[in-house]
Order: C-alpha cells, then sequence, then structure tokens
C-alpha cells in the first residue's frame, strides 16, 4: 500500500502528534527499522533506557507501541509512516522481528476466532422481531406526530423549540429506527429564517412519509428496493457476509472527504467514483477518536486499485472496500458532458428511488459564472445550474479556474450541487 506524507497527516489524532510525529520522520531517531508487504516497525529511542517498539499493520489497519501514550497512532507511529513515506528505500530490512511476528499472529487468530464464531441463529430471529415489532410502535407514533404537523399548519412551526424534533427522535432511537430520527434532526435543522423555507420543509418531510409507506408495504415491492428502505428505517447489514459477494474491480477515485465528530465518534465519509465502470460510491468509516482507526487508509486525491461491493439498492452508491488495495496516483477522467447528461441521470435514478441520497458526478468543462447575485455552473452548451446553497470554497474555486472552464467532481442532486475538486494543469485539486 502507498503511503503518503498526506494520508499520514490525516492519520495523526491531533496537532500535537502531528507536529511531534513531523520531528520523528529522521533516520537518525531510529535504532532499527524495517518494512514488509504487512507491516511497518522500527525502535525509536527514546529518553528511557529502552528504545520504543513501534510497529503498524498497514494491511488491517493497527498501531501498537511500547510508549506509554494513549493516543492511537502515537507521535512514533507518524514519525515512523512519516519516514517511510518519505525514503522508503531506508527500509531495507524486510524480515520482521519476533515482537512484530507475534502481534501480527495474534491478531491473524483474533479476526479468525470472530469469523468462526458459531451464530445462534433462533436468538437472531427472536432479535429480530422485537426489533421489528419496536420499529413498528415507533412508527405508528411518527405518523400521529407528522399528522398533527400537518392539521396544525406551519405558521407556528418556526417557534417550535429544539427539545420538540429532539425528543421525536430520541424516541426512533428508543424504537430502534435510527434512520427515521436522523431524518427527524434534519427536519428540526431547517434554516426557519430563509426565504422559501416550507419547501425544504414540506420535502423532508414528504420524504420521511415515503419511507414509512414504502417499508409498512415492503411485500409489494421489488427485494432491492426492500432492503434499500430497511436501511433507511435503521436496519443494518452484515458487512463480513457483503465481502463475501462478488464486487466491482476498478481504478476507484478519491474525489473528497467529508468528516463529522460527535461525542467521540468520528464519521468519514468518502466519496468515490470508478474510472472504467463509471459507478459513483459511497464508503463510510467509524471509529472512536484517540482509541481506534479507519478500518482502510483512505486519502483524498488518489485512486484506490480494488474491488468495491455495494450495499443492496436499486441505486446502488454505499459500498465497503474488499483487500487488498493499492493507492494510486489520480488520471484525469472523461465525465458526463453537460447538465443535460446528469439530469437525465437524476431522473433515472429518481424513478427507481425517490428518496435517496446526494451521489458524487464528474462533469466536463464547467465554468463558475455569477448571475443574479448568485453563482452558478456554466457547461459547454450555456446551460447553468446552481451552486449549492451556502458553498463556501467559491473563491478557491475561481483562482483556479481563472474564468476558463475545468473539468469538476461534484457532488449533488436534482437541481443543486457543490464542486469537491477540479482538474487542473492535469492534476486533481481539492476543494
Amino acid at each position: 500500500m502507498l503511503l503518503t506524507e498526506e494520508h499520514v497527516i490525516g492519520l495523526a489524532p491531533d496537532d500535537a502528534s502531528r507536529k511531534a510525529g513531523s520531528a520523528l520522520a529522521s533516520p537518525g531517531k531510529w535504532v532499527s527499522k524495517g518494512a514488509n508487504a504487512d507491516a511497518l516497525w522500527g525502535e525509536c529511542q527514546g529518553s528511557g533506557s529502552k528504545p520504543y517498539q513501534t510497529q503498524v499493520d498497514i494491511v488491517n489497519v493497527a498501531f501498537k507501541c511500547s510508549c506509554p501514550s494513549r493516543k492511537f497512532p502515537c507521535k512514533h507511529g507518524i514519525g515512523l509512516m512519516l519516514l517511510y513515506a518519505r525514503q522508503k528505500d531506508a527500509f531495507t530490512d524486510n524480515t520482521p522481528p519476533a515482537w512484530v511476528s507475534e502481534w501480527l499472529s495474534k491478531r491473524a487468530e483474533k479476526k479468525v476466532e470472530k469469523t468462526d464464531k458459531p451464530v445462534d441463529e433462533n436468538a437472531q430471529a427472536k432479535r429480530l422481531l422485537a426489533r421489528q415489532q419496536k420499529v413498528a410502535d415507533g412508527i405508528t407514533e411518527l405518523m400521529l406526530w407528522i399528522k398533527d404537523i400537518v392539521r396544525n399548519g406551519l405558521l407556528q412551526i418556526p417557534e417550535k423549540g429544539a427539545a420538540y424534533w429532539e425528543n421525536m427522535a430520541r424516541r426512533m432511537v428508543d424504537a430502534q429506527a435510527p434512520g427515521l430520527a436522523g431524518m427527524v434532526r434534519t427536519l428540526g435543522e431547517t434554516n426557519f429564517y430563509s426565504e422559501g423555507w416550507q419547501f425544504s420543509f414540506l420535502d423532508q418531510l414528504l420524504r420521511i412519509y415515503l419511507v414509512i409507506q414504502g417499508y409498512t408495504q415492503s411485500a409489494d415491492l421489488d427485494e432491492l428496493l426492500q432492503q434499500e428502505l430497511r436501511a433507511l428505517i435503521g436496519f443494518t447489514q452484515n458487512q463480513e457476509a457483503l465481502k463475501l459477494q462478488t464486487g466491482i474491480k476498478d481504478s476507484w477515485l478519491v474525489l473528497s472527504k467529508q468528516t463529522n465528530e460527535e461525542e467521540n465518534l468520528v464519521t468519514e465519509r468518502y466519496w468515490l467514483y470508478g474510472q472504467q465502470s463509471r459507478q459513483s460510491a459511497l464508503v463510510l468509516q467509524f471509529y472512536v477518536r484517540n482509541q481506534t482507526r479507519p478500518e482502510v487508509l483512505i486519502t483524498p486525491g488518489i485512486a484506490l486499485q480494488g474491488e468495491l461491493v455495494f450495499f443492496p439498492s436499486p441505486t446502488p452508491l454505499r459500498a465497503i472496500i474488499k483487500y487488498p488495495v493499492s493507492n494510486v496516483s489520480l488520471p484525469e477522467v472523461p465525465g458526463l458532458e453537460g447538465w443535460t447528461q446528469v439530469t437525465d441521470t437524476e431522473t433515472t435514478l429518481f424513478e427507481q428511488m425517490p428518496v435517496r441520497s446526494e451521489r458524487p458526478y464528474i462533469v466536463q468543462q464547467l465554468t463558475p459564472v455569477q448571475h443574479n447575485l448568485q453563482w452558478w455552473l456554466k457547461d459547454q452548451e450555456e446551460k447553468l445550474m446552481p451552486l449549492k446553497t451556502g458553498y463556501s470554497n467559491i473563491w478557491k474555486l475561481l483562482a483556479l479556474s481563472g474564468g476558463k472552464p475545468l473539468n469538476m467532481a461534484l457532488l449533488g442532486k436534482e437541481q443543486q450541487y457543490e464542486p469537491l475538486g477540479a482538474w487542473h494543469n492535469g492534476s486533481y485539486k481539492l476543494l
């Protein structure tokens, strides 16, 4: 796997670790160091008599160090990976010492034990039935809440306090329907001070209603649509079972990374695009700050050579990465020719799944222009599409464009899009 400096810096848990790790990225700091296809290792001389033993599993993404730090990775892990990224040829020792081999073996044994653990199918079926009943009870309550909103009208909605929305969201969490909880919170986050807020509010309310109606009447729907609706409600898919399925092998362009943190739980969203398959993809990774790390090392602005397996859906988007993967430089790929092709694609997707999230596109030769005090993207046929409201990187985009068209990676749906990056002078620039 290719480790770049940008990649390693992005793995640092905080600025202090990033700075301290950079100071250790020097051959003189390490008593020994080595690398093979599975791991990196090294001994870093600290203040004590014995050097700290640092090791990195670069296949399954894990870190271990004999230093007392509780950060993952610690400054020694950051320093070792940075040194490898800068001076790979200096890691001439390819035979891991015993302390590295034993650690890797124990990790492999635990993985096998976890995989081989028998599943009690009867208990699993009982838990599923109990959860389905909880979800059904929660949906009944949510439908009454929605009907009250419609019956009473929208005039008093902006005066509702945060507790009004949060109480219903927590009720959905109690009903084991976290997907509905998230949709209710999004409803409460409507900007009630903006012009025309009623349209976005009703649109989100209708999305919730459609998901509920689809789920409660799913017996008459296609299997893929049933599974998509279950996922929107909050039922999870067994990812280990998913990895056993055949996926799509391609060079996956990592167009952007979006990070969100709530109560130390970090959610990373990676938007990908298949160079050959022209398939959009969303890869989610979760980890606890300073305790665990993402399952796969992914750097925006590069390409992953690997296989993706998509979650069941009539409009597949979310996916997981199968091993092994390798990182390569991100090539410039031909995208859609203009907004007509984008809207045609959106129309087809909307027919298959009316309630769906935004997805990435690559569109050729777009130019940012201002019209009626709003920013738009103009294609080669002079057709305009508005930038997403609140897009914050317009000045960086204008600096790259200089008034000239660029091939751009975009994220959006229907009639609003935001640029994620653009190709400038043959290289991909993140926005």
